[in-house]
């Protein structure tokens, strides 16, 4: 596998070169949309957060947003910030810079108003734009490079076809010297045993089976049982009866290979433990993606049996289904049809195959369908309410 990337100051890959307008807070969102409006492949987060949070969920808010920043598919920031939110622009900005990278900020209190901080961002992103575009892509590891892999409405071909390809490819992966992430907690509830066993490091273990207690005990706290309450009414729709079959498909997506570590939400992977890691977060998609991605992912395997169009801002988005069906009724938004092992009798080491050879091509610059099609969707995942 030969991959190519842009080389960022850190040492890191990336395999998008995108220019990141991150707002500091959902009152600098839409000013922060403007400002990527006026610049040829900038893209601004839609932050609904950053404000009126406490504690861990304030956070785990800005943990987030600056893991976008740092990503390595990131070439330039600039931050967008009210002037009064509870996460501040120069807060962000000491920590997105650690990386090397180009990152500006503007504050729209500082700029006396919207119209002024507009027109100034706007200066600024077509100076990061120039500086920026005379990069090319150089060869480059695969330990470099960190795939995240996410399910979502799931039936009972995506853990018989879709989930299993990309064990394989997961288990490749590793083998190779990358890593991968596994999420959403609450999808491994009734098999967190089986993940349980294959943790190399007790303490690590220890701490992904603490996720599962609190995610479970947060439900109880609001008197719902996660165990009945799942899988979701599409789920169901498609053929899944309990969360113990939606939980046992949803783990063929990491293989066999043993886990090195667990992340809390948006949590870096540590780039000199490279494997498979477990992140924290809901079974949400775009909230676990959103995870993934602040966490250092540069790609994403998504499986869907039912069929889903989410994508991400910065991080391509490989679509794939294990139902040959939903592959002909969603042929715009789904990349693979792995569904032809049911259909046709192909094997799981060939669609493996196809699999890798698909994230060779991706990762070297072929657009997937949802950057195709503009899907950038983002979510954080909050701890607790809004105060």
């Amino acid at each position: 596998m030969k991959l190519f990337g842009y080389k960022r100051e850190n040492g890191t890959f990336g395999i998008r070169n995108h220019i990141l307008v991150i707002p500091t807070s959902v009152c600098a969102a839409d000013t922060a949309s403007k400002i990527a409006s006026q610049v040829d492949g900038a893209i601004a987060i839609p932050n609904q957060h950053g404000c009126c949070q406490i504690g861990s969920d304030m956070s785990q808010t800005e943990r987030t947003l600056a893991g976008f920043g740092k990503n390595p598919n990131v070439g330039a920031v600039l931050v967008v910030g009210l002037g009064c939110d509870g996460i501040q622009a120069g807060s962000l900005v000491e920590d997105i810079s650690q990386t090397g990278k180009p990152v500006k900020h503007l504050v729209i209190q500082e700029q006396h108003g919207t119209l002024n901080t507009i027109s100034e961002g706007g200066k600024i992103l077509r100076e990061l734009a120039q500086k920026i575009s005379g990069q090319e892509r150089e060869e480059f590891d695969i330990s470099h490079l960190t795939v995240a892999l996410e399910c979502g409405g799931s039936d009972p071909t995506s853990g018989i076809a879709a989930n299993p390809t990309i064990g394989i490819a997961s288990d490749r992966i590793c083998k190779m010297g990358g890593s991968t992430i596994l999420s959403e907690t609450t999808e491994v509830i009734g098999a967190e045993h089986l993940l349980a066993k294959r943790f190399i490091d007790d303490k690590e273990k220890e701490k992904f089976l603490g996720f599962v207690h609190d995610v479970e005990q947060r439900a109880l706290d609001l008197g719902e049982d996660l165990r009945s309450g799942q899988p979701t009414p599409g789920n169901k729709a498609g053929g899944l009866t309990s969360i113990e079959e939606k939980s046992l498909g949803c783990m063929h997506k990491a293989g066999s290979a043993p886990f090195v570590g667990a992340l809390e939400y948006a949590e870096p992977i540590d780039y000199n433990k490279r494997g498979l890691y477990f992140m924290d977060s809901p079974g949400q998609d775009i909230d676990s993606n959103t995870g993934m991605v602040a966490s250092g992912a540069q790609i994403i395997l998504f499986s869907t049996g039912r069929g889903t169009p989410t994508g991400n801002p910065i991080a391509p988005v490989i679509k794939i289904t294990g139902n040959p069906d939903t592959y002909e009724i969603m042929k715009d938004n789904l990349d693979m049809n792995m569904g032809r092992i049911i259909s046709e009798g192909a094997t799981l080491e060939q669609m493996g195959d196809e699999l890798m050879e698909e994230i060779e091509k991706v990762a070297n610059g072929k657009k997937t369908k949802s950057e195709a099609l503009g899907h950038k969707e983002f979510g954080i995942f909050k701890v607790t309410g809004t105060f």
